[in-house]
């Protein structure tokens, strides 16, 4: 499995030169369009870095294991602090390396975290769930509180044990192939915050990586 990362046109001359104020404007024009036609490289950029990425073998299965770092732009926090939680999705896959033909995917994991400030208790709270976490769906959550942002976004970076596959399912020695992906979800929010981020680059927080990794032993 490979991992990876002439036209002709003719305008007339115009015969007269255009004003002061209009070769003002049309020059002002042309600094706008540069600049919006600029914007969509912005809002590419990475906010978010992979530090750890650990694949562990243990008895009862193996588990990956990340460390993500990234800090909240003011445009973000502000929406916390008015009270809208934040959704976050990490995703790992493992693979089966085969020669004669594509890998194989022998694995996956994916965990919803949901992050919130709760005023009453003027406290954060972290839900971490195996499955979407939404108003109507009713999931198995574990759900923690801290009594600063940056405790429940320390929490958060952390990734543990994402469990992917039986031991028996990946063989021994070598470096086995693995995606991970970790992202800021938008599309958990209310469906005005979600019209209005279009191009907004504060919003993309999210990193990506392919790699081979060893098995190693549980800690």
């Amino acid at each position: 499995m490979r991992w990876v990362s002439t036209t002709d046109s003719s305008t007339r001359c115009l015969r007269s030169t255009p004003p002061e104020p209009t070769r003002r404007r049309l020059l002002a024009g042309v600094l706008a369009a540069g600049l919006l036609a600029a914007r969509p490289v912005w809002a590419q950029q990475t906010r978010a870095e992979l530090t750890q990425l650990r694949l562990e073998a243990t008895d009862d299965g193996i588990y990956l294991s990340a460390a993500v770092r990234f800090e909240l732009p003011a445009a973000v926090s502000d929406v916390l602090d008015k009270g809208i939680a934040l959704h976050f999705v990490a995703e790992a896959e493992l693979f089966r390396e085969r020669w004669y033909w594509t890998d194989q995917r022998i694995g996956q994991a994916t965990r919803y975290m949901r992050l919130a400030y709760q005023p009453l208790m003027r406290r954060w709270r972290l839900n971490v769930s195996p499955t979407p976490i939404t108003p109507l769906a009713s999931s198995v959550m574990l759900g923690q509180h801290f009594d600063t942002l940056e405790e429940a976004l320390d929490a958060l970076r952390r990734i543990g044990r994402m469990r992917l596959a039986d031991v028996g399912d990946v063989g021994e020695g070598g470096s086995h192939p693995v995606v991970f992906r970790f992202r800021l979800d938008t599309s958990q929010l209310p469906r005005p915050f979600q019209i209005g981020l279009v191009g907004q680059s504060d919003w993309n927080v999210s990193v990506e990586r392919s790699t081979r990794l060893p098995l190693e032993p549980a800690r």
